[in-house]
């Protein structure tokens, strides 16, 4: 049987279908693009293959035997799963489905991930994206193990960047989020050590933000905050600040995305007179490693949304 399996091919399948379907073989023929006795031979060396009579012919057409009727029923399944399955191998290799994993910053995910993302589901509707947003070092491990095609993310100390290909970087700017009736949400900037005497939410100790925060503080000779809860959930920080009057340093995509833009809510963002920078992060892939084509196009996508932003800031 399954020697018999392995000679019976699709094109043997797609006959029997089509006189199934039309009774005729001359219209079977003709839908298969072949001769009337071109069809005619095919169907003779079916029946001899499998020792059995698949059609009863008769004058106005034909009919299918007991044996027939089971091959047109499962050829039909058979054949519509390899269509399926090769319109899915095509669209995998125009970039138009498939898995495409992406890691990256909370500010890199907002500016350019998710816009690149919906930019790439206009024509790949059928793909599996993931994205997962974390702190660099996480990131980095993760893509080191495979665990992403890219990221977007800052390069920790102690790793050997020539591992990597890495691609055009973006600096963050901070902005500080609070609830909208908070004492310093009177619309105008101020002072770090206006804030200095709030609790803070914000980032553990020895990431980039922090880090930036602590430098802020130290270089205008301002005592650090005292009272300090530490996390990397949006979601702890978002709900710590809607019922205190603590203040939450963030980048300036989330800032504005929780402050105007879709996700408004309760909260607003105020700046202070000198800005705050965090080292940037770039795009970073393995060096020799080859990516999928979805992964690529979404890719390539975060890259020219990242090189059309630099040219917006430089004008």
């Amino acid at each position: 049987m399954l020697k018999l399996a392995n000679r019976l091919q699709i094109k043997d399948l797609r006959l029997i279908q089509a006189i199934h379907e039309t009774g005729q073989l001359a219209l079977a023929a003709e839908r298969l693009s072949m001769t009337q006795p071109a069809a005619s031979r095919m169907l003779a060396s079916i029946e001899r293959l499998i020792d059995a009579k698949i059609f009863v012919r008769h004058p106005k057409g034909m009919t299918t035997t007991p044996v027939g009727e089971t091959l047109a029923r499962n050829a039909m399944g058979l054949i519509n799963g390899l269509d399926q399955t090769l319109l899915e191998a095509h669209a995998v290799g125009l970039g138009r489905a498939g898995t495409a994993r992406v890691g990256s910053v909370t500010g890199g995910a907002v500016a350019f991930v998710v816009p690149a993302v919906q930019e790439l589901k206009k024509t790949a509707s059928g793909s599996d994206i993931h994205v997962d947003v974390a702190p660099s070092d996480i990131l980095i491990d993760g893509l080191l193990k495979g665990e992403y095609d890219f990221v977007l993310s800052r390069i920790p100390a102690g790793t050997d960047a020539r591992q990597f290909a890495i691609r055009r970087g973006r600096v963050e700017v901070i902005r500080f989020l609070v609830r909208k009736n908070h004492p310093l949400a009177n619309g105008r900037q101020v002072g770090l050590r206006e804030m200095a005497g709030y609790e803070w939410v914000i980032q553990a100790p020895h990431t980039p933000m922090r880090r930036a925060i602590e430098e802020a503080f130290l270089a205008d000779d301002i005592p650090l905050p005292n009272e300090i809860v530490n996390t990397t959930s949006l979601l702890v920080m978002i709900a710590y600040l809607a019922s205190s009057d603590a203040i939450a340093p963030i980048s300036r995509e989330v800032a504005d995305l929780l402050d105007t833009g879709a996700a408004a809510g309760n909260l607003t963002a105020i700046d202070v007179c000198e800005p705050i920078i965090i080292n940037p992060y770039y795009l970073i892939t393995r060096k020799n490693q080859i990516i999928n084509p979805l992964a690529a196009r979404l890719h390539d996508l975060v890259l020219d949304a990242l090189q059309v932003d630099k040219e917006t800031d430089l004008k």
